[in-house]
């Protein structure tokens, strides 16, 4: 069979999507829309806030920003490919916009995770050494992390996607998913993927174990110091500084865990089988964790819903 790459005049690859359970789509198509608007609507304002109000510019709001504008940037990167899929069975994306999409899913998602250990660190240095805090968390030393950030997903990004579009592909194009997630694309090929998935797995590590378990001892030393403050007020005050963190991390680390941690279904043959559910997990968390992000940030921050009101209420009264 004659084999065909990235480069190939072979049309790129079918997305299934819901394809085998067409009473779904239109019902997604509707419910995903609502959840992407809100995720444009609620980061977007978050930003805004975050800009304007100087009382919000400090290392915490600036690294919610940064979080707030990629969570905006991941939805739209794979968002559109969901709701087209949803109106075209079998979608077919060329090999370039498979590549593109695949490439800035993957760096968003790994800048995503290192952000969330940034914001553990900053909150560490608040709450453990309060007195240090502005000397630690001084603007030379949070805009460098960010940037870092940003710098190392998308370094990864095109290490991993440079070495799938080397690869060979002998015919089989569908992608049983609604985007070109790396893994769906890698098991199309027909070569020797052990270096691809030898290189995913160091970097399951960078971008998984070790930010998880720097959040994991930065909150143990937080907890440890909350616990020790005297007063039951002091202890509240400090736990809330921290909270939507936490809250966040849970979700976002929880729902991946969960993702790739659940065991796969197999087919008589042997091959893995992506069901409906499995679907279903990926597509609400490509959706609901940037759409849950700034409803966590306002509900559970005074400074933020106090900046919101501030900034509705410049807008009534400006002519």
């Amino acid at each position: 069979m004659e084999k065909a790459n990235w480069n190939s005049t072979m049309v790129g690859f079918i997305l299934l999507g819901l394809s085998d359970h067409p009473t779904l789509e239109k019902t997604f198509f509707v419910l995903i829309l609502l959840m992407y608007l809100v995720v444009l609507l609620g980061n977007g304002v978050l930003i805004l806030v975050t800009i304007l109000d100087s009382h919000l510019h400090t290392p915490m709001y600036f690294f919610l920003g940064n979080l707030s504008f990629l969570d905006i940037c991941f939805t739209t990167s794979s968002v559109p490919l969901f709701l087209h899929s949803f109106l075209i069975p079998r979608e077919t994306i060329s090999f370039s916009a498979c590549a593109l999409q695949m490439a800035l899913s993957f760096a968003l998602a790994g800048t995503e995770c290192l952000l969330l250990g940034m914001m553990a660190f900053d909150r560490y240095v608040a709450i453990c050494n309060p007195l240090r805090y502005p000397m630690v968390m001084r603007k030379a030393a949070y805009v460098p992390m960010a940037a870092g950030s940003w710098a190392i997903g998308g370094a990864a990004s095109v290490v991993h996607t440079s070495l799938a579009i080397r690869l060979p592909f002998c015919g089989d194009n569908v992608i049983n998913h609604f985007t070109c997630e790396i893994l769906a694309v890698l098991k199309l090929a027909c070569a020797d993927i052990s270096i691809n998935v030898i290189s995913m797995g160091v970097t399951n590590v960078i971008f998984l174990v070790v930010p998880v378990l720097f959040i994991t001892v930065s909150y143990v030393f937080i907890i440890t110091t909350i616990l020790r403050i005297p007063s039951a007020e002091g202890r509240r005050k400090a736990f809330s500084t921290c909270s939507a963190h936490l809250t966040v991390v849970i979700v976002f680390y929880g729902t991946l865990f969960f993702m790739y941690g659940k065991p796969k279904s197999k087919d008589p043959l042997g091959k893995d089988k992506v069901d409906l559910s499995d679907k279903l997990i990926s597509l609400f968390y490509g959706v609901l964790t940037p759409m849950l992000n700034p409803i966590i940030y306002s509900l559970r921050n005074k400074d933020v819903k106090a900046a919101v009101r501030n900034l509705g209420a410049q807008k009534r009264f400006t002519p």
